[in-house]
């Protein structure tokens, strides 16, 4: 048993967030040739904290761990796919789920092809709106490279706060990274400013 067991009980697969643009839903094995254009991107995973994957496999076994996590409500893990043909073009997850503390983590990868268009800001808004409401969350929390700003501005934007740094957290890329530390807490969170697009 986990510290998240009771969340979403009885539910077969993640529920479906619709925002102005995106659909984040549950991720199956048609996905898997989306998954590996993401995450195999040196430009997307230049502050993720493994390496680009190099073989379709591993996009393979990510879904399947996706699945996995979702059954023992240990981490959600959501496809952003676009409204206007289910194509996915990222993932939102929620990490570290605590009905003790009701708390998770946040993350999100976006392809490279759909940056600057909004669509970060607007899945991560969906992501936080679902986790204040129907989580029932007190805090959410993101650990960001600070050399990605346009990750931090999205975090910003939302209303989540600076609250930490730590120094060489992460070895990747044959050197040491640094992490900035932010959190948002349900009483800060503002709908109105959440509205994606």
């Amino acid at each position: 048993m986990t510290a998240a067991t009771n969340f979403l009980p009885g539910l077969p697969h993640l529920p479906t967030i619709t925002t102005s643009r995106l659909q984040l839903r549950w991720l199956t094995p048609a996905d898997v040739p989306a998954l590996f254009t993401i995450f195999s991107d040196p430009a997307v995973m230049r502050y993720w904290s493994r390496p680009p994957m190099t073989a379709a496999a591993e996009a393979a076994a990510l879904q399947t761990q996706i699945a996995e996590h979702f059954a023992s409500r240990s981490l959600f893990q959501w496809g952003l796919a676009r409204r206007s043909d289910d194509v996915v073009i990222g993932t939102g997850t929620l990490y570290s789920l605590s009905s003790t503390n009701q708390h998770a983590g946040i993350g999100y990868a976006l392809g490279s092809a759909h940056w600057r268009q909004g669509y970060g800001s607007e899945a991560v808004a969906g992501l936080v709106e679902f986790a204040f409401t129907e989580l029932a969350l007190h805090r959410l929390e993101a650990d960001v490279d600070p050399r990605n700003t346009a990750s931090r501005r999205c975090l910003e934007r939302i209303g989540f706060q600076q609250e930490g740094y730590q120094r060489e957290r992460y070895f990747l890329y044959e050197e040491w990274q640094d992490a900035v530390l932010y959190g948002l807490l349900q009483s800060e969170y503002k709908p109105a400013a959440l509205l994606g697009g």
